[in-house]
């Protein structure tokens, strides 16, 4: 594997790891480099399913929350500004030096200038279209905290989640493209904070259980304040890989299309291979995608039909039935 921003600030001098007491890594994404830590006295800290397992099979321990004190903590910058300030003021409680790892994409300069202008940081050094600098033990960050609200639609959740701030115009568009009658098992494959759940329990009484599967543990915490009707079970998994205690007469997903700021196809692709294998031999599934993504092709290599039944200039509402056994 290659040196990484990371490992080269470490080997480099630019950070530095203490030489004892326990090491925090918080919210590094699926394959994020960590050769550099010591198993025995690291924690690997994240509510996202795929980098939580990743880790633990890797021999670390894994945890959802930060221990109360660490000798240090590994940042890693996430995308969403307000999580990024939640997240230094969750490391700045724990005490100890706060190591940031992030890319300019993801607004690392910009967090650099607002902590140097309120507390004791090393200089940055640049490397691989990002940044690593130390913040110094004993800083307080309080105000940086967020902690969920109701967004505008009145719905609750949280800094960072997908679509925080409102109900995004694919969910809504597959909500209001759902038919009369769903079945009585039904699934919501990357069910967010759960408005698409919400909406299809509406004036459907036939549904016994609807399984809301989601690899964000914070949108997950948010759908379950946002769907209380008791017919909703609730999934902290990866969509990709989740099997259903039953075959399912029928999913949603508004599945992702990026990994990181990166366009990722192939995981909508299997997002459908998922709803294919858990699906009962007359299951239907319901997908809205971007118009420009082709998923018509995979979604007729794994069902027997496939149409389109809504949509406007953004994005697609597809029906696939019958999935394919192989």
């Amino acid at each position: 594997m290659a040196e990484t921003r990371l490992t080269l600030a470490l080997s480099g001098g630019q950070a530095v790891l203490p030489d004892a007491g326990m090491i925090a890594v918080l919210g590094p994404p699926p394959g994020y480099d960590l050769r550099a830590f010591p198993k025995d006295r690291t924690v690997i800290v994240t509510r996202f399913r795929p980098a939580f397992d990743e880790a633990a099979a890797q021999g670390f321990a894994v945890a959802e929350a930060l221990p109360e004190a660490v000798a240090a903590t590994v940042l890693v910058v996430p995308r969403a500004k307000d999580l990024t300030r939640g997240s230094v003021a969750e490391a700045a409680r724990a005490g100890g030096a706060i190591i940031v790892d992030g890319a300019k994409t993801d607004g690392v300069d910009t967090l650099y200038r607002e902590v140097a202008r309120r507390a004791e940081v090393s200089p940055a050094w640049s490397k691989a279209h990002g940044k690593v600098f130390t913040i110094a033990a004993g800083q307080s960050f309080e105000d940086w905290t967020r902690a969920p609200a109701a967004n505008a639609d009145g719905y609750l959740t949280a800094p960072g989640v997908f679509s925080a701030d409102g109900i995004d115009r694919a969910s809504a568009l597959l909500a209001d493209a759902l038919p009369a009658k769903l079945g009585g098992r039904v699934a919501d494959l990357g069910a967010g904070w759960g408005y698409l759940s919400a909406r299809a329990l509406q004036g459907r009484d036939e549904i016994r259980a609807l399984h809301l599967v989601e690899a964000d543990n914070a949108a997950l915490d948010c759908a379950r304040a946002n769907v209380s009707d008791p017919r909703g079970q609730f999934h902290w998994a990866d969509a990709t890989e989740w099997a259903a205690p039953e075959p399912l007469d029928a999913i949603m997903t508004n599945p992702p299309f990026h990994t990181g700021r990166s366009a990722d196809p192939a995981l909508g692709v299997a997002f459908i291979r998922s709803a294919a294998r858990n699906l009962a031999p007359r299951g239907q599934l319901f997908l809205v995608a971007n118009r420009h993504l082709p998923y018509e092709r995979s979604l007729m290599d794994e069902f027997a039909t496939c149409v389109e039944i809504a949509g406007d200039k953004g994005f697609k509402v597809l029906h696939a039935t019958r999935p394919r056994r192989k």
